[in-house]
This record gives structure tokens, C-alpha cells and sequence, in this order.
């Protein structure tokens, strides 16, 4: 992500949340599709993260609608609250990361299948990907 974004700048890094916050909800899926075998345990932590997932994802989407509609007047209020989301989001993240490796490690389901190994490392760098823009947005103070 760019940062010469100036006005649009919350409205891009929202733009970026709700992409990737979409994309985890996603993941959940694909990776209890793609580990048949998974561990019980491991089903019920991503659906419940599935659902966190796109509850965060909708909240995103209503503070978009809320910086459109503020035109180029954001007030420091809602600048304030897009931020504390966005704050929130990179540590959903993280911990959603967390869930990933503890899967990658753990589950002997995984251990056995190549390609689950090699989709959850990636799916682990995306989200590290998001967590890199919104800790750059974040210590700049954008």
C-alpha cells in the first residue's frame, strides 16, 4: 500500500481491511475443505474464527460507508474510531495466525498432507501481509 493516499488515506487502509479480513473468513473455509481429517478441535476454533471473521469484516464495511459519506471531512472522532479498528484488526490477525501455526504444528491430519502444509504458510503470509500495512499506517500516524 502507498501512503501519498492523504484524505483517502482512512478510506484505502478500510478498503485494505475488508479485503483481507474477507480473505481470512475465506481461509477458514478452505482449510477445513482441504484437511478433511482435521481435528475436531481445530473445525470448531476456525469456525468460530470464520465467524469472528465476518462479523470484523462487516464492521469494516459499515465505517467505509461512514468515511464516504463524510466526504473529505473526516472528524478526528471517526479518524479516531477507524483507527482503533484498524488496531483491532491487525491483532485479529495475529491471533488468527497464531490458530494457523498452532494447526501447521499440531494436527497430525496436516502432518500427513504436503499441501495443506505449504497452503496454511501461505495463507500465514497473508495475513502477515496485512499486518505490515496497518503497523505502518498505525506508527505514522496517517
Amino acid at each position: 500500500m502507498q501512503f501519498y493516499y492523504g484524505q483517502q488515506m482512512p478510506l484505502r487502509i478500510l478498503d485494505e481491511a475488508e479485503f483481507w479480513k474477507h480473505q481470512e473468513e475465506e481461509h477458514t473455509v478452505v482449510i477445513r475443505e482441504l484437511v478433511k481429517e482435521l481435528e475436531p478441535e481445530f473445525v470448531d476454533a476456525l469456525k468460530k474464527w470464520e465467524q469472528a471473521l465476518g462479523e470484523t469484516h462487516q464492521q469494516v464495511i459499515r465505517f467505509i460507508e461512514s468515511v464516504i459519506r463524510s466526504g473529505n471531512q473526516v472528524s478526528d472522532q471517526l479518524y479516531q474510531q477507524v483507527m482503533q479498528l484498524v488496531s483491532y484488526c491487525l491483532q485479529q490477525s495475529e491471533s488468527f495466525i497464531q490458530l494457523c501455526q498452532q494447526i501447521k504444528t499440531y494436527s497430525a491430519a496436516v502432518s500427513s498432507n504436503h499441501t495443506a502444509k505449504v497452503v496454511l504458510v501461505h495463507i500465514i503470509r497473508e495475513s502477515e501481509y496485512f499486518i505490515g500495512i496497518a503497523q505502518a499506517l498505525l506508527s505514522t500516524g496517517q
